[in-house]
């Protein structure tokens, strides 16, 4: 599932929290069976409980979180569905470190068409704290004349017995633990999923089809198989299982359920990507193929869209030729490892896994989002931001917003450039947008008589 950041207004205010404090907020959905013209979507969402502030009631200690959800038409770019919601989880006050995850799920109807999800999370208490996501969903009615597969869940545990009737996450005798992140590691190795089979007994129902659960790694290699005959002596079935994967070196991996219907020459399938962290694992074939060396970094599990933004930020340290290169990539996992590459060869400390350069970078255009953004232009889309992103703080701010007969100006100095060096900007709109007026550093717009620009009588 990609996932992606979508700028949109809802109809509270809200303001984000700095990326270097990792707020934990994630979302999944799976879409199932309703009827002829809409399917069911549940969407399941995770706080990190140490993000969230502890409460008191009485004699009770509590983490509340909330989220903000709206689903929006594709096609006609209207809000189909708009509500907040609040979710508590008990805790022991004496045990707050242990990085339980609050987890919750909504369920909702929609009707055919495609949509786009925006939801914001944050903490019950303080606003600050709040992260935003967004994800694409396009709704295929699985109650039909076909055969059909719904979406595939993965979760952290499946129970069959001892389950809670009365919890949100119980459905057909089962009680299904989601695992929103899409994330599983060492410490915690059994994936479990769940789908459901729809129109089995449309056709002859003396003819079985043919399940296959397929795991693949990035590569498109298959790792693990497991197959069993289903009957179509019934209208529906849910497929359940789980699958151990501490064999398994870090990698992206797709789950696929592969249903082949001999009888009407058919294959119908459904599949589920997520990845999975296991460090002690040294897989030899991965250590050496430099090729996919960052699918152990941060940078193997970005969407399209994540690379995207990533790259579209740090432009302005890249060369000529590396936007060039970047620009006619087709495929998420080479811009992946194009990004891969591009922090590591740039690294501060190059025999550590972290990308210490990337980590100030960011820093950086975290500081001109909050400093220099305008009412329709982030920081680091500014002339501000983008000289202190190349060149960093400025030795000297001169600031002048109130002079009666001039616009709001300033001018940075940087002493150590070029023998010494300014940037004039000026805010000629008026609304926080500073444009470079002139610069004395080689390659920058110059204008001795910039003064004119700025003057208001």
């Amino acid at each position: 599932m990609k996932r992606i950041l979508f700028v949109i207004i809802f109809s509270f205010s809200v303001t984000f929290i700095s990326a270097q404090q990792k707020f934990n907020f994630e979302f999944d959905f799976a879409q199932f069976a309703y009827d002829s013209t809409s399917n069911y979507v549940e969407l399941y969402y995770s706080f990190d409980q140490n993000n969230l502030t502890i409460q008191k009631l009485d004699t009770l200690t509590y983490t509340a979180g909330r989220i903000r959800l709206n689903i929006v038409d594709s096609l006609t770019n209207k809000s189909v569905f708009q509500k907040e919601y609040r979710v508590t989880n008990v805790i022991n006050a004496q045990n707050t470190s242990d990085n339980k995850l609050l987890v919750s799920k909504i369920g909702f109807i929609l009707a055919k068409g495609s949509y786009s999800i925006y939801i914001i999370g944050r903490d019950d208490l303080d606003s600050t704290k709040a992260k935003l996501l967004g994800e694409k969903i396009k709704i295929r009615p699985l109650i039909n004349h076909d055969i059909s597969v719904s979406d595939i869940e993965l979760a952290k545990s499946i129970k069959s017995e001892g389950v809670n009737k009365e919890s949100i996450f119980y459905k057909n005798t089962l009680e299904v633990i989601p695992n929103p992140t899409i994330l599983f590691s060492a410490t915690a190795p059994i994936m479990y999923y769940y789908a459901e089979l729809y129109n089995l007994n449309v056709q002859d129902t003396t003819k079985p089809m043919l399940l296959n659960r397929i795991l693949y790694n990035s590569r498109g290699k298959e790792i693990n198989r497991k197959s069993k005959i289903i009957n179509r002596s019934r209208a529906s079935l849910v497929e359940v299982g789980l699958i151990n994967l501490i064999k398994y070196p870090t990698d992206n991996y797709n789950l696929v359920l592969k249903l082949v219907d001999s009888l009407n020459n058919k294959v119908i399938y459904s599949n589920k990507k997520f990845f999975y962290y296991n460090p002690d694992f040294k897989d030899t074939v991965l250590s050496v193929a430099s090729n996919y060396g960052y699918m152990s970094s941060e940078f193997g599990v970005y969407s399209e869209e994540e690379c995207d933004d990533v790259f579209d930020k740090c432009k302005y340290i890249a060369s000529e030729r590396e936007i060039e290169q970047y620009e006619k990539l087709d495929s998420l996992n080479i811009k992946r490892d194009f990004l891969y590459r591009f922090w590591r060869s740039r690294d501060l400390e190059p025999e550590t896994d972290r990308f210490e350069f990337k980590e100030q970078y960011f820093d950086r255009v975290e500081h001109c989002n909050n400093k220099f953004g305008s009412f329709n232009k982030k920081g680091y889309k500014t002339d501000r931001g983008r000289v202190y992103l190349m060149l960093g703080e400025p030795d000297q701010v001169d600031m002048f917003p109130n002079e009666t007969d001039k616009k709001p100006y300033e001018v940075w100095y940087y002493n150590t450039i070029e023998g010494g060096v300014l940037f004039v900007f000026g805010d000629l709109t008026g609304y926080n947008d500073y444009e470079l007026l002139s610069s004395t550093k080689r390659g920058e717009i110059r204008d001795d008589n910039w003064s004119r620009r700025i003057t208001t009588n």
